[in-house]
């Protein structure tokens, strides 16, 4: 009697350990949908971010600080989108569209970048300032792209040490015929035009190419000039045959220049910030964003990556240019 009651609990027990395996089994399934369909929604609408506080005030009125750093570029990977173009306009959209956030503070230290991603926040930043208040506070650079992403804040605040202006752009290539040359190397190039292979590094360039890419560069070059004209209500012209040949100035030169409102630090941003809001108790604020499943996924790559994980280490003090890519950025900056 003892042994069939034995036998029976053991047939009860591996019933119900096969049950709960097949329970797992769907959740497992159902959960890996819910990650799929929330993978895809993410992509479609971005999520809401947290806030963390960086100074406390009363109420719900907000100062939003958002930082512009590091080499501004779509090749750089974001944390909340796909490169961190689209993580700042995710940013400048939330505090945009929320009723709590009175102003913005740009925190800005950076070289700038390619003249494009460059352009596309200094337009993120103008949508916002025809709502609301947009202080810019200059960290220790805010040059070319960086300064050009700047001036589509409100209110410009340099550090006196801040390195800032170097108005111009840079377009460079590496030429590497000679050392082909030296080892015996020879290139052999088909091509459906004259200028298709103009920034090439194993020949020398043709005057024809040379004056096509010095006339990109000057018409980019009008395009900044034309925006640091408008914003700081200076004339053109004098810009031109001026400050905006390129160099690198002080926030205390850029002040005189009118290239910035006024000198101060961050905290000299939080106070115009509450001033131009009118929120003089609001709470000062920067984003975060929630934790998703998707920036799990990204981390290991898409569904038909998985298993091909690549973890790069190398560490790079400055940024690299690529061949043929236009560049708001200091000379010094150049390979």
């Amino acid at each position: 009697m003892s042994n069939k009651r034995s036998g029976c609990l053991w047939v009860a027990l591996v019933i119900v350990l096969c049950i709960s395996l097949l329970f797992n089994v769907s959740l497992v399934g159902s959960k890996s949908k819910e990650v799929s369909s929330e993978l895809q929604g993410k992509l479609r609408k971005p999520e809401r971010l947290q806030e963390r506080v960086l100074r406390s005030g009363s109420g719900k009125e907000r100062i939003v600080v958002i930082p512009v750093r590091g080499l501004i570029s779509s090749s750089v990977s974001g944390r909340m989108g796909v490169s961190m173009v689209e993580d700042i306009k995710i940013q400048l959209r939330q505090a945009e569209h929320d009723s709590n956030v009175k102003a913005v503070v740009l925190a800005v230290d950076s070289p700038g970048g390619e003249v494009t991603a460059s352009d596309i926040l200094y337009n993120a930043v103008r949508r916002v300032r025809a709502r609301k208040p947009v202080v810019v506070s200059m960290g220790s650079m805010a040059t070319s792209g960086g300064y050009y992403t700047a001036c589509g804040g409100s209110w410009l605040m340099a550090h006196p040490t801040t390195f800032t202006g170097s108005i111009g752009v840079i377009i460079q290539s590496l030429r590497y015929n000679e050392l082909l040359n030296k080892i015996g190397v020879a290139p052999v190039t088909f091509k459906s035009g004259a200028f298709k292979d103009m920034l090439s590094g194993t020949r020398e360039m043709t005057p024809e190419e040379k004056a096509y890419i010095q006339g990109l560069v000057m018409q980019t070059y009008g395009v900044f000039v034309g925006v640091v004209a408008k914003e700081r209500h200076l004339p053109e012209e004098g810009l031109r045959t001026g400050i905006a040949d390129g160099r690198v100035v002080s926030g205390t030169d850029a002040l005189e220049a009118k290239l910035v409102d006024e000198l101060g630090e961050i905290e000299d941003a939080y106070r115009k910030a509450k001033d131009l809001g009118k929120a003089p108790d609001a709470t000062i604020v920067a984003y975060e964003a929630q934790f998703s499943w998707n920036r799990i996924f990204q981390y290991f790559g898409t569904e038909e990556s998985l298993g091909k994980v690549e973890i790069n280490v190398t560490q790079k003090f400055l940024p690299t240019l690529e061949p043929g890519r236009a560049y708001w950025l200091p000379g010094f900056y150049a390979p």
